[in-house]
Parts: C-alpha cells; sequence; structure tokens
C-alpha cells in the first residue's frame, strides 16, 4: 500500500499520475475528494481530511509500506516553524504507530549549509524529525521550481517583467515539479530500497534570472526582462498580496540564503542531473499560461 499526500498539489497531482497505472494498492490523503479526477477517485482509496490531523494520518498510515509526504504551504500561517511542525509531528507519530517503513519526502536542495534561510529552514527541521523516527526515509532535495514562475503570470503578461531579491547573474539550478514527481514515483515503486540519504535533483542546468528571460522572450515571442528588487520592498509587495509577516519573512530570507549560493553547494551529477529544460518547460506551460 502506497499513501500519497497532497494529491491535488502539483507534485502530488503528477506523481498519481505516474503510479496509477502500476498495481500498487494507493490511498490518498485529500481535504477535498471532488478536486480529485475521476480516474483517480475511481482508482485509489480515499482518505478525506487534513494531513495535520493526527486521527486522519493514522487512518491513512494503517496497513501502508510506502509514503509520500510533502508539507503543503501556508502564506498566511504567523509561523514557519509551528506550520511545518503542525504538519510533521502527527506523521512521525503516525509511523510510528502504524509500522510505516519507507518515506518519501520532499525537502530542498542546501542541507547542512542553510543558515536562517526560511522555509528551507523548516523544512530541514522536517528531515531531522522524520529521520529521528527510524523509518526509512529518502529526501527529495530539489533548488526552486520552475513553477514559482507561475506567480508571477500578471506582470509577466502587463509589463514584461518578472522581478525577485535575487542577482540577475546568479546561475542557480531549476527544476520541473513533473521531474520530482518521476523521481518520487520511482521511490515509491520500489520495495527494495532501505536506510536514510537524500536524492539530489538539479534540474539540466543552472540558469540566472538574465537567462530565463532570454529563453522566455524567445518562447514567448515578445521581451521579457529581469528587474531585481530589494528586499523590503518585495517583502511588502507579498504582505500586500495577502501574506503573512513571518511567510514574507521566510521568502526573502529564502532568497538571500540563494543568492549566497545555497543551491550551488552540492555538485551536479549525472544521476541527479533531471530531464526537463526551463525552454521546454517554457513551451510547454508558462507559454499556455501567458496566452491563457
Amino acid at each position: 500500500m502506497i499513501v500519497i499526500t497532497t494529491p491535488t498539489g502539483q507534485i502530488g497531482r503528477q506523481l498519481l499520475d505516474n503510479v496509477l497505472g502500476s498495481e500498487k494498492a494507493i490511498r490518498v490523503i485529500a481535504r477535498d475528494p471532488s478536486r480529485l479526477s475521476p480516474r483517480v477517485r475511481e482508482r485509489v482509496e480515499i482518505v478525506r481530511g487534513s494531513t495535520d490531523d493526527l486521527d486522519v494520518v493514522n487512518e491513512a498510515f494503517a496497513g501502508a509500506d510506502t509514503v509520500f509526504w510533502l508539507v503543503p504551504p501556508n502564506p498566511r500561517a504567523e509561523s514557519i516553524p509551528g506550520h511545518i511542525l503542525d504538519f510533521v509531528r502527527p506523521m512521525c507519530d503516525a509511523i510510528n504507530n502504524q509500522g510505516v517503513k519507507r518515506v518519501v519526502g520532499v525537502s530542498s536542495l542546501g542541507r547542512g549549509t542553510a543558515k536562517n534561510a526560511g522555509q528551507i529552514s523548516a523544512i530541514f527541521a522536517m528531515d531531522h524529525l522524520v529521520e529521528s523516527t527510524g523509518v526509512s526515509y529518502r529526501s527529495l532535495c530539489p533548488p526552486g521550481f520552475m513553477e514559482n514562475m507561475l506567480w508571477q503570470i500578471a506582470p509577466i503578461k502587463s509589463q514584461g517583467l518578472f522581478f525577485s531579491p535575487v542577482s540577475g547573474e546568479r546561475k542557480v539550478p531549476i527544476c520541473a515539479t513533473r521531474d520530482i514527481a518521476a523521481v518520487a514515483a520511482d521511490l515509491l515503486l520500489d520495495d527494495s530500497w532501505s536506510g536514510q540519504d537524500s536524492v539530489p535533483i538539479h534540474g539540466p542546468e543552472d540558469l540566472s534570472h538574465n537567462d530565463m528571460a532570454e529563453i522566455m522572450s524567445a518562447v514567448l515571442r515578445r521581451p521579457i526582462r529581469f528587474q531585481q528588487v530589494p528586499a523590503e520592498a518585495y517583502k511588502a509587495t507579498l504582505t500586500q498580496q495577502g501574506m503573512t509577516e513571518a511567510w514574507a519573512q521566510g521568502i526573502v530570507d529564502m532568497a538571500t540564503a540563494v543568492d549566497q549560493g545555497i543551491y550551488n553547494a552540492e555538485p551536479r551529477t549525472p544521476q541527479s542531473t533531471s530531464p526537463t529544460s526551463f525552454r521546454r518547460w517554457c513551451e510547454e506551460v508558462l507559454k499556455p499560461a501567458v496566452l491563457g
């Protein structure tokens, strides 16, 4: 039995697509099962509720061998560590209660080097708590997602601009969520692994924001440029959009850590190089979103 959390999220939805054709029994935890496609609802067992509810997680983990775990973001959280721990503690209790053998979790590149890195630091605390249960664990370690660019569709469409506190010249790895889902699916369908380890996912290339602007311009056939903005101005924009002070500060701290090289600390290897290029992602995801 495989349990998949966040089945309607960017990664969880694509992960489900990758495993539905297997012979494995699949169970999902969903707040709103109506958001699952008919194909998914016909194939999987559904536990309705939230992954921060111990009773829900215990029910979902009963009889399960392997779990895919991802803490959903909450831009209205008053505390980033508090938000993460509210989800991780019930999961750790349920691992022990139900005898789960393996967990695949989504973490971040930079483990062991991050200091004051906002949401990234909190996710590393999640890794530590999961590992403290003794369960066999694979911590998927991607950099920033290509899909994060979708947060800036409005200025891209109206002004031909996207923004960040990160320098326009800082080259960093970037990956597509489809590639994270593919790695997770392979691990969920493999019963042979044990122990605890990190699995870096670097994407196919390191790109700066200026590089990304050039690629976006070519794909969209209109000029797109990047503009670096001061951290405080960026934070103010995030809070104006409804984020809490804590969550916005975390994003700023995360950007500072990226600008200081947190994603560049671990060397790329052939095994960590995932296939989807930023150009391909722009053609298949960004362009339809902008035109739509």
